[in-house]
């Protein structure tokens, strides 16, 4: 099914360029929108992991370098029965993790620093087994693609305004000016950027919490960590946050008002965590 969504998300993307490039420089710009496209695909498809992990500047770590981490990773893959994946850290005092890759032979769990500092082994065990259960399920690869999509489309938003502000006046000395490219910059990139954040679903975080408590053997391990992961997040939000990305973490690195919450990518933190007390209650 994540794959079929990642299809509808690369083909939206090209249908999206053709349009705009075609709304801007006529037949020429269609087709230099398709080719944009059919680079954007390739490399979102597949470079979007290392695009993503470069963007918070992950270091891949080994065994002698983060031996906890690393041996709490490949306990955890041996019980999903998943190959190990690469393990990378982030310098960043803000606790929180995500997990990237376009399938479970290519896939990475990535940490922050700060995580490492606040959770307990078990804790930092149920936020493994959740980042694990996105790679078994596939999510990764819908996730990390449409973080890449989303990104291009807000450049292309960019390069609209700059053609409004600068193409539009060469069109006001042949009898008017070009407003498209500002429509297009205010109204149809969000609007796109908006639906390929909603194609990824909520449910998908249920699931992982779930998958996750399966895995690390105790549902109120990951339901400990979440309750300090979002604290901490409130007290110490994540700086340099791309938008585009904030739905791939554990638990939301934006700091907004209601606007942001209601188009979040992620559930009410305390409605996953009663869910993982009730699940512990019934074992």
């Amino acid at each position: 099914m994540n794959y079929f969504k990642t299809v509808i998300l690369l083909a939206a993307l090209a249908a999206l360029f053709v349009f705009i490039g075609e709304r801007l420089g006529g037949r020429q710009g269609a087709i230099t929108g398709l080719a944009f496209a059919g680079i954007m695909n390739f490399g979102a498809y597949w470079f979007s992991d290392r695009i993503v992990l470069a963007m918070y500047r992950a270091k891949e770590v080994t065994e002698a370098e983060a031996p906890e981490f690393f041996s709490i990773v490949r306990r955890l893959a041996t019980m999903a029965s998943l190959p190990m994946p690469r393990v990378y850290m982030m310098e960043n005092d803000t606790p929180n993790a995500f997990a990237t890759g376009r399938n479970p032979e290519h896939s990475a769990v990535a940490v922050t620093t700060g995580i490492m500092k606040l959770l307990s082994r078990e804790e930092l065990s149920g936020v493994i087994g959740h980042e694990l259960t996105h790679i078994k399920n596939r999510d990764v690869l819908i996730a990390t693609v449409a973080a890449t999509i989303a990104g291009a489309i807000s450049y292309l938003s960019r390069m609209a305004m700059w053609f409004g502000m600068y193409g539009g006046r060469r069109d006001d000395r042949e009898g008017g000016g070009n407003p498209l490219a500002f429509i297009l910059m205010l109204v149809v990139a969000p609007i796109a950027a908006l639906l390929i954040q909603m194609a990824i679903s909520r449910s998908r975080e249920y699931a992982a919490d779930r998958g996750g408590a399966d895995i690390a053997g105790n549902p109120m391990y990951l339901a400990d960590g979440l309750r300090k992961l979002a604290y901490y997040n409130k007290r110490l939000p994540m700086q340099g946050v791309n938008e585009a990305t904030a739905h791939m973490f554990i638990v939301s690195p934006l700091s907004g008002g209601s606007l942001l919450k209601l188009f979040s990518t992620h559930p009410p933190i305390e409605e996953r965590i009663r869910l993982l007390e009730a699940m512990a209650l019934r074992r």
